[in-house]
C-alpha cells in the first residue's frame, strides 16, 4: 500500500523551486499525498487548482498541526522543494523538527543529507522515526559501467531534453508515457532525478548523485533492464539541466550513452538567461539547439513549451510562431496534452 504523506514547501509552492511538490501533486505511485504545507496565503485551496487549474483533492495547509488534524494515517513528510545546489533551507529545517516530534518520518531529496544533521538525527532517534536521504550516492559495488549493450535495445528511445533547468522535462515525459498507454502502446520512462523516484519510477537513477565515471553505465543499465523486463514500444528518458547550461551541462549522455536518436525538446520562451542569471549567458534559440542535437546524431521530433506565468493567448501565439519557424509539432503539454505526436511516434 502507498504510504500516506504530507509535502512541505514552506512558501515555495508557487515558485519553480517547488517543482518536487508539483510532481507529487500531479501524481505518484509511491505515496498517497494527503496535503501540502505551504503557508497562510494558500491555505484552504486545492494544490492542483493552484498548480495548473486541475482539481486533485490535495488541500494546502498553513502548518503541520492543521494538516495532521485533517489527515488520518499520515506516516511521513516529504521535502517538496528543489533548491539550487540542493541546500536545505532553514525554514524547511524548522518544519522538519516539528514533523519529527510529531512522529513523522522524513523523505529528503536534497543534497544536504539529514543523516548529517546531528540535531535532526538525535530527534529522530528519540522519536523512533526514519530519515531517508534518497539522493545519497550508491555504493561502488552497486554501480554499473557502460558496456555497449544499449545497442541491443530495438525499440525507439526518446530523450525529453530541455534548453534550461526547470522547464517541464519530467512532467512532459510522464505525459508522453501516459498518452502512449492510453493509445494502446507500451511505454516506460527512465527517471534521472529524485522526483522521478518519489513519483514511483521503477527504472532509472539519480543522475546528479552518481559518480561521473558511472553515469553512462547507470543510464544504460536502466534502459536495458527496462527493455528486458517490459519490452515496451517506446522508452522515454527524463532529461536533466541542458546541453549548454554552464551550471551543469547535461544531455549528451542521453544521446550518446543512452542511444536516444529522437528528442522532444522543452523551451521556455519567456526566459532569456540560463536559470534567469544574466551572467550565465543567454539561452540559445530552439533552431540552434535543434541543429546542435542533429550534430550529436539525434533528431528533434517536437518542441514543447514551458508556459509558466503566461496567459493562454500568449502560449497560443508562441505555439503558432514556433510551428511556422521550425516546421515541427509544437506542444503545450499542460494546456493541451501531448497526444498530438502519437502518430509521429508510431512512425519512428
Amino acid at each position: 500500500m502507498k504510504k500516506k504523506a504530507l509535502v512541505l514547501t514552506s512558501g515555495a509552492f508557487q515558485t519553480l523551486n517547488g517543482k518536487t511538490a508539483h510532481g507529487l501533486v500531479r501524481g505518484t505511485a509511491r505515496f498517497e499525498i494527503c496535503g501540502v504545507i505551504d503557508g497562510p496565503e494558500l491555505a484552504g485551496q486545492d494544490a492542483g487548482t493552484i498548480l495548473d487549474g486541475q482539481f486533485r483533492g490535495i488541500p494546502v495547509y498553513k502548518g503541520l498541526k492543521e494538516a495532521l488534524e485533517c489527515s488520518d494515517g499520515v506516516v511521513c513528510l516529504i521535502i517538496g522543494v528543489a533548491t539550487e545546489g540542493g541546500i536545505l533551507p532553514e525554514e524547511i529545517k524548522e518544519g522538519l523538527r516539528e514533523a519529527i516530534l510529531a512522529g513523522l518520518s522524513i523523505v529528503n531529496g536534497l543534497h544536504d543529507y539529514l543523516s548529517e544533521q546531528k540535531d535532526l538525527v538525535a530527534l529522530a532517534a528519540a522519536t523512533g522515526v526514519e530519515l531517508l536521504d534518497i539522493r545519497k550516492p550508491k555504493l561502488r559495488k552497486d554501480l554499473h559501467f557502460w558496456t555497449g549493450e544499449i545497442f541491443s535495445v530495438p525499440c525507439p528511445i526518446i530523450a525529453v531534453l530541455g534548453m534550461d533547468c526547470a522547464v517541464g522535462k519530467r512532467t512532459t515525459a510522464r505525459l508522453l508515457v501516459e498518452a502512449c498507454r492510453k493509445a494502446g502502446h507500451k511505454a516506460e520512462m527512465i527517471y534521472t532525478g529524485q522526483t522521478g523516484w518519489l513519483q514511483g519510477g521503477k527504472y532509472g537513477f539519480i543522475f546528479d548523485s552518481t559518480l561521473n565515471d558511472f553515469v553512462s553505465g547507470e543510464l544504460e543499465h536502466a534502459i536495458v533492464s527496462c527493455w528486458r523486463e517490459q519490452q515496451p514500444d517506446f522508452i522515454f528518458i527524463e532529461g536533466q539541466s541542458a546541453l549548454r547550461n554552464p551550471s551543469g551541462p547535461c544531455g549528451a549522455e542521453m544521446i550518446l550513452s543512452g542511444n536516444a536518436r529522437h528528442v522532444v525538446l522543452l523551451h521556455s520562451p519567456s526566459r532569456k538567461y540560463f536559470d534567469d542569471v544574466p551572467q550565465w549567458g543567454k539561452i540559445p534559440d530552439p533552431a540552434s539547439e535543434i541543429a546542435l542535437l542533429r550534430m550529436y546524431g539525434a533528431e528533434v521530433i517536437a518542441l514543447a513549451l514551458h508556459t509558466w506565468g503566461a496567459s493562454p493567448e500568449e502560449a497560443g501565439r508562441w505555439q503558432k510562431a514556433y510551428q511556422e519557424e521550425l516546421g515541427l509539432p509544437v506542444l503545450l503539454p499542460i494546456e493541451q496534452g501531448v497526444e498530438g505526436i502519437i502518430g509521429q511516434l508510431r512512425r519512428l
